[in-house]
């Protein structure tokens, strides 16, 4: 699905309210004014809810049923989709090692956070690169309990 649109530079409220909702659902941005999104029923839904939002704001926006013209280009899209999927789940493993050495209380809360971000990125991971698998991994391992403490409550 592509979605082609123009939105007037001033305000610029709906026009960053606009690509924050498209960063949100993980759009390959194709050039200026065009993205694209695989195409199901629930992206044609959002890209149409962000179609209505631009012409509401004094712009204009078109949505396509496209088919790359190659293989070589779909495979393209899909990896540049992937990869900035990827720099967010290696950001995630990152956070999560980082905090595996904190007190109880920290690994809690950073476990939490973690868990809601992973939800957030799946939303929008259309092409699963192998980060996703690894980030998940590393922040399950804050749920376990920490090794030093498992020794103190033996000797208790």
């Amino acid at each position: 699905m592509l979605l082609a649109y123009r939105i007037p530079r001033e305000p610029s409220r709906p026009r960053i309210a606009v690509w924050r909702k498209l960063e949100a659902l993980g759009v390959a941005r194709l050039g200026d004014g065009l993205v694209a999104l695989p195409a199901d029923a629930r992206t044609r839904e959002h890209l149409d809810w962000i179609a209505d939002e631009v012409t509401e704001a004094g712009g204009a926006a078109t949505i396509w049923v496209a088919a790359p013209g190659s293989l070589a280009q779909e495979r393209s899209i899909a990896a540049a989709m992937g990869e900035a999927r990827a720099a967010e789940y290696e950001q995630i493993a990152a956070e999560a090692q980082a905090a595996a050495s904190s007190d109880e209380t920290e690994r809690r809360r950073v476990l939490r956070r973690l868990r809601a971000e992973l939800r957030r990125i799946g939303r929008r991971d259309h092409f699963p690169p192998p980060q996703r698998q690894i980030a998940h991994t590393a922040v399950q391992s804050l749920a376990e309990p920490q090794t030093s403490d498992l020794s103190t409550e033996q000797h208790v």
